[in-house]
């Protein structure tokens, strides 16, 4: 089922991709996105440092609304790839190392 993206979800995706001009659809496959990350890391960030610069514009309190939904399973944050490890670092400095662990034990990567 796909997730109804909330104002704060849109808010949070335009500071992370605003080149997608406010949109939450793919011009490719013409369907909304069903999560917040996978299109960053997969569509609009150029490198696992790109997807890191883009995290780093997230307040503390975005960065962890994204963990919660991440470990509410409302978020994919397994199919990131290599970008997994730089959002687990951002979440490390800006949030806690233990929230990152948290993170990290969810999706299995030790």
């Amino acid at each position: 089922m796909l997730r109804e993206f909330t104002r704060k979800d849109i808010e949070i995706f335009n500071k992370l991709a605003p080149e997608a001009g406010g949109t939450l659809t793919s011009r490719e496959a013409g369907h909304k996105y069903p999560f917040i990350l996978r299109p960053v890391s997969h569509k609009f960030a150029e490198s696992p440092e790109d997807f890191r610069e883009r995290l780093e514009r997230l307040s503390p309190d975005e960065l962890d609304y994204l963990v919660g939904l991440a470990l509410e399973g409302k978020e994919d944050v397994q199919s990131l790839g290599e970008d997994f490890e730089e959002l687990a670092a951002v979440v490390a400095e800006k949030l806690s190392p233990e929230r990152a662990k948290k993170l990290k034990d969810f999706v299995g990567v030790f």
